[in-house]
């Protein structure tokens, strides 16, 4: 196993090497080719097919286990109690599938596709072509305000400007969104598929059949497997109950990443690899019960600066990022996990603060003044 020490190349004067396929933007003789060039050099870039291996094994041992209890408690409404571990393993196989797509667990594509598919479409009924297509989108202009999927206008918006255009029920919406976030999460997992099927429609047809039939077959087996074991009623309120806890705990994982921090101006000087992924981004400290709970996600700078990284590597190269970026002056946010989510609510809060202050007056008029509040606010958020 790699293990990563605490020197870090000296930035200053280092050519690096080249544009590597795993890092986009990052280019020779950058401030980012130092850094590449020490993590690659202790192997933090090399695949971890055994760790991979185990923890897909065991996963998957995990949701036989909940499924067999499952079947063997029959008809009753003390199977409830087993949609908390299903929701914890589910994000677990959410995690692999999120890995395959960044081609940390194998080398080869098609390898890498199929352990997507398998995991987000046949086990979770997520469409891995639509969370791969709106991700990398994500991971190469992250917090941009007209590049990054995250941050477009949705049921939540991340910018003053965004919020100044809404009307009616998206405006009140708005107006108590750091409040309602959490609740909001409740409803993600069906979203999940909701948007994975509506995808479906964007991809070639012989890779939209094969997406289609994982979905359906997803759909058919767990429809399958609640009617023949529970009731009507208490099939649907456990697979409401299990896709609620589900879309919160993903959501909880993810959080944290990126909201309140840095979105670089549209219009502004466009950023280098380092700059771009390390200021909008914001680690998680904590220890082994923080890191399984997360996924390990919680090193996100490590993982937005070098996505191809396995997984189990990143809190392994979060010494060498956190030294090198005080080498040379980057700021480096790292935070505990309850100041990640007040820091997250708190933007998402002055986001909606001008229309909670303007109350019933109406949006007209205003759009120009909230452009210009947002430029006078400090582009630093944390």
């Amino acid at each position: 196993m790699p293990q990563a020490t605490a020197t870090v190349a000296d930035p200053a004067g280092e050519d690096g090497p080249e544009r590597p396929a795993d890092v986009p933007g990052a280019v020779a003789g950058s401030d980012f080719a130092p850094l590449l060039r020490t993590v690659r050099e202790q192997g933090l870039l090399e695949r971890r097919t055994d760790r991979y291996v185990l923890g897909i094994a065991t996963n998957l041992a995990a949701l036989a286990a909940v499924i067999t209890g499952f079947v063997l408690l029959g008809d009753t409404w003390w199977s409830l109690l087993l949609t908390f571990p299903l929701a914890v393993f589910w994000t677990r196989t959410a995690f692999v599938a999120h890995d395959a797509g960044h081609a940390q667990i194998s080398g080869d594509r098609r390898t890498s596709r199929l352990i997507g598919l398998v995991h987000a479409n046949l086990l979770l009924g997520m469409n891995e072509s639509w969370w791969n297509d709106k991700h990398v989108r994500h991971h190469a202009n992250p917090n941009h305000i007209d590049k990054d999927p995250d941050v477009g206008v949705g049921a939540l918006v991340w910018t003053q400007k965004q919020a100044a255009q809404r009307e009616g029920f998206a405006r009140r919406l708005t107006r108590n969104q750091a409040r309602l976030f959490f609740p909001m999460l409740l409803l993600e997992g069906i979203a999940l598929k909701i948007y994975g099927f509506q995808f479906l429609r964007r991809q070639p047809l012989r890779e939209r059949a094969v997406s289609g039939l994982l979905l359906t077959a997803h759909f058919a087996l767990g429809a399958t497997l609640l009617l023949s074991t529970v009731s009507p009623g208490k099939a649907i309120v456990f697979a409401v109950v299990l896709h609620a806890l589900f879309g919160l705990h993903l959501g909880l994982a993810f959080a944290p990443n990126h909201k309140g921090m840095e979105m670089p101006d549209p219009d502004g000087e466009r950023w280098g690899h380092l700059q771009r992924q390390v200021l909008t981004s914001r680690n998680v400290r904590g220890g082994v019960v923080t890191d399984w709970f997360l996924g390990g996600l919680n090193y996100q700078i490590e993982h937005h600066l070098f996505p191809s990284m396995p997984r189990p590597n990143l809190r392994l190269a979060q010494p060498l990022v956190k030294a090198y970026c005080a080498g040379i002056g980057m700021p480096y946010a790292e935070t505990g996990l309850i100041e990640s989510y007040r820091q997250a609510l708190s933007h998402m809060h002055e986001v909606g603060e001008p229309l909670r202050r303007r109350g019933r007056r109406g949006t007209r008029g205003h759009a120009e003044a909230f452009t210009r509040q947002e430029r006078r606010r400090p582009r630093r958020r944390r």
